[in-house]
């Protein structure tokens, strides 16, 4: 399966050039439940996709842009002054959502660069959706891009592992960015012993169609063994906008063994503001997949309802967690 989109990033982290705390400028006492946003004064050196950068060590004042980074950021106890609200997940961001001191820098469509600009950040964590912004970004403050690509080395799940491991530096995290190296790790794993070579539509369901997901999610079938039916050749991006015309009766000729199934709707809603369908629903739906394996042994594994706007290292560790406790079910 040819992997597309994203540039080649190759992260590396080193270690620490400066190693002392300092107490902030403001003179309040040190705050050790909180060491994340304790501002240290030195500096770390990581691999970007810019090449190497310096970067201040324990950063006071973080924008946090990039999605794939908000659930690690969050195990670290970073509170950001300022994200792309939209694009947060429904649930477990509750608290970055509401808090008005967290200003909301817009989309990677529409941004807000005066509410960024405005939250005063030491440092910005670009890339991803935002990688076409990153020389504006830059000039309101250091701007890093360590997100995760399909044409990393190692692939686009070996990135997640890097990314962590050098947001880990950069916030004196070093400990809880292992832990969820290690988490991702052995879920990838077990899910290639639980595979045999199984064959498997990876889908996305949007606008109550399903249409051919693999340009997407197939980052997460890339390390498994299995055999998937439809490639991403010919498709643009790694969007999920790109409505290729899939018939359900092409699906049903290939006859997967398995679905794997990211539902956009979701996550962000529908285009037009109209009721999203579930994916279930389409799926369950679909009189041209009756006889098919993957429904008549009901074998479709929906990712997170949220994974459309996650897809960080936890987000793919939960999914191949989930590929684990399937397969295994299945025999």
């Amino acid at each position: 399966m040819r992997s597309i989109r994203f540039r080649k990033t190759t992260l590396v982290t080193s270690s620490v050039l400066c190693a002392g705390l300092v107490l902030s400028a403001c003179g309040e006492s040190e705050d050790k439940t909180d060491p994340a946003n304790a501002g240290s004064g030195g500096t770390v050196t990581i691999a970007t996709a810019k090449g190497d950068l310096d970067v201040p060590v324990r950063p006071a004042r973080v924008a946090a842009l990039d999605n794939t980074s908000f659930a690690t950021l969050k195990a670290f106890g970073v509170k950001p002054v300022a994200v792309p609200k939209a694009l947060l997940p429904k649930e477990g961001f509750e608290d970055w959502r509401n808090d008005s001191s967290i200003q909301d820098v817009g989309t990677h469509r529409e941004p807000k660069f005066e509410a960024l600009n405005a939250s005063e950040p030491d440092l910005i964590i670009g890339g991803y959706r935002f990688t076409d912004h990153h020389d504006k970004l830059s000039k309101i403050a250091k701007t890093v891009d360590v997100a995760p690509s399909d044409e990393a080395e190692g692939g686009y799940v070996n990135s997640l592992k890097t990314q962590t491991e050098a947001l880990g530096k950069v916030f004196g995290q070093e400990a809880k960015a292992k832990d969820i190296v290690g988490a991702l790790d052995q879920a990838e794993k077990d899910a290639v012993a639980a595979t045999k070579g199984e064959s498997v539509f990876l889908a996305v369901a949007s606008a109550g169609k399903v249409d051919n997901g693999a340009s997407r999610i197939g980052r997460l079938a890339e390390p498994l063994n299995l055999k998937n039916v439809l490639s991403a050749e010919g498709e643009d991006s790694t969007s999920v906008h790109n409505d290729s015309g899939l018939a359900p009766e092409t699906v049903a000729k290939l006859n997967p063994d398995w679905v794997i199934m990211l539902d956009r709707d979701a996550a962000v809603g529908t285009e037009d503001g109209s009721e999203a369908i579930a994916a279930k629903k389409i799926v369950d739906g679909m009189e041209a997949w009756d006889r098919t394996t993957f429904r008549t042994q009901d074998q479709v594994i929906y990712l997170a309802s949220d994974f459309y706007v996650t897809e960080g290292a936890q987000a793919y560790t939960d999914a191949f967690n989930q590929v684990v406790t399937a397969f295994n079910a299945a025999g």
